[in-house]
């Protein structure tokens, strides 16, 4: 039995299987979890997982089975906090259970996450890694709500971080787009999809699966991929009225991406 294990929320496909199938690489137990129960059984079988389990995160009790699977297989020592919904669209535009579903699932869940993973790593601590969104540090027309989300997990990491012991380390880590099935199942004409696409080159899973593991062991709270966009994104929240006059040219920038891809 290794040392260590790890739960990773979401980790039947995209940036969570990626996640964990680079700590499985780096010696840890990994525990995958997915409101997909088959698909997390089938991923953690064929990445060298220990076990995948059916969670679904809006349940708190969920989260601390997952703490105890994985504490049956060396101590917990990491928690990534992966599972999301990327609904796309205005606000105007979303039906009550799409929002409902949104909070639930990227806050609530986070939350939860982060609650069982404290209580399971003991006295000995470890590090939690919220997988947040460049979309919560600024405004993003058309992912409005989805980017409220984002914004509360980029905040209850900075929160909790700072409020517990120095033995636990809290990480939130903010992409630009991401290929992932999650993304392109949204709306190809709206106009989340436009900016998504204004910052050029999708970022690949293995990219975030890199910075989210190597988050580890840091003091570091909050990273941006890239760099630069991170930091463009943090200008344009000092103007978010400034902001919203360029947002057409963002998106006509995005568009034609979207038609050379």
């Amino acid at each position: 039995m290794n040392e260590r294990s790890a739960v990773v929320t979401g980790g039947a496909r995209g940036i969570g299987r990626g996640i964990a199938e680079r700590l499985v690489r780096e010696g840890w137990s990994v525990v995958v979890t997915d409101v997909d129960g088959a698909g997390a059984a089938a991923t953690a079988d064929e990445i060298g997982g220990v076990a995948g389990l059916a969670h679904d995160v809006r349940d708190p009790a969920a989260h601390r089975h997952a703490a105890e699977v994985a504490a049956g297989h060396g101590r917990l020592a990491a928690w990534f906090n992966n599972a999301g919904v990327g609904d796309d669209g205005r606000l105007s535009e979303l039906s009550e259970e799409q929002v409902r579903r949104l909070v639930d699932v990227n806050v609530l869940g986070v939350l939860w996450g982060m609650r069982a993973a404290l209580d399971g790593f003991g006295s000995a601590g470890g590090d939690i890694v919220n997988i947040a969104s460049l979309s919560g540090l600024g405004p993003v027309p058309g992912y409005s709500v989805y980017a409220a989300t984002k914004a509360a997990a980029v905040s209850a990491s900075m929160s909790v971080a700072a409020e517990t012991p120095r033995s636990v380390r809290v990480h939130a880590v903010c992409p630009d787009g991401v290929r992932t099935a999650m993304l392109d199942a949204q709306d190809p004409e709206g106009l989340g999809a436009a900016l998504v696409h204004s910052g050029g080159r999708l970022l690949s899973v293995e990219e975030i699966a890199e910075v989210a593991v190597g988050m580890v062991g840091t003091a570091r709270v909050v990273r941006t991929v890239p760099v630069w966009r991170g930091a463009l994104m943090r200008g344009i929240s000092l103007a978010p009225a400034v902001a919203t006059r360029g947002t057409a040219v963002f998106a006509a920038q995005g568009r034609r991406a979207l038609r050379r891809g």
